[in-house]
């Protein structure tokens, strides 16, 4: 079992940064690939950026260019430093992890899930 925890969330001007973490527990953190995904009100859970065993990345077309991944096993954690926040970055922001390494786009291949973290930006 993995649990995992995210931190670094809140409110922020539109421009401005933020960098989320997520502190995964259990000592194979180095084989999984972790995503951060995004829920707004009213809608469905998207994906917004992962990272693999063999630190390949992948964004979503919204954030690409603004947000970066990445991960540093010996703290098993991962980050999302995110620039240049829109209100449309608006949302709670969840870390997952998928036990394959694989870091996919598509949510049901990930085992563990955090309870997420809420990030406002204002207009």
């Amino acid at each position: 079992q993995v649990q995992l925890v995210e931190s670094g969330g809140g409110l922020v001007q539109a421009g401005g940064s933020l960098r989320l973490s997520c502190a995964a527990s259990g000592r194979t953190f180095r084989s999984y690939g972790m995503g951060w995904f995004r829920q707004s009100p009213g809608k469905e859970r998207e994906f917004v950026a992962a990272i693999d065993w063999n630190l390949g990345s992948r964004y979503a077309d919204s954030v690409k260019g603004r947000f970066t991944i990445s991960r540093d096993n010996a703290k098993n954690t991962v980050y999302l430093q995110m620039n240049s926040l829109k209100p449309e970055d608006t949302a709670a922001y969840y870390c997952a992890a998928d036990r394959w390494g694989t870091g996919a786009r598509e949510e049901g291949d990930y085992d563990y899930w955090g309870q997420g973290t809420q990030v406002t930006v204002s207009s």
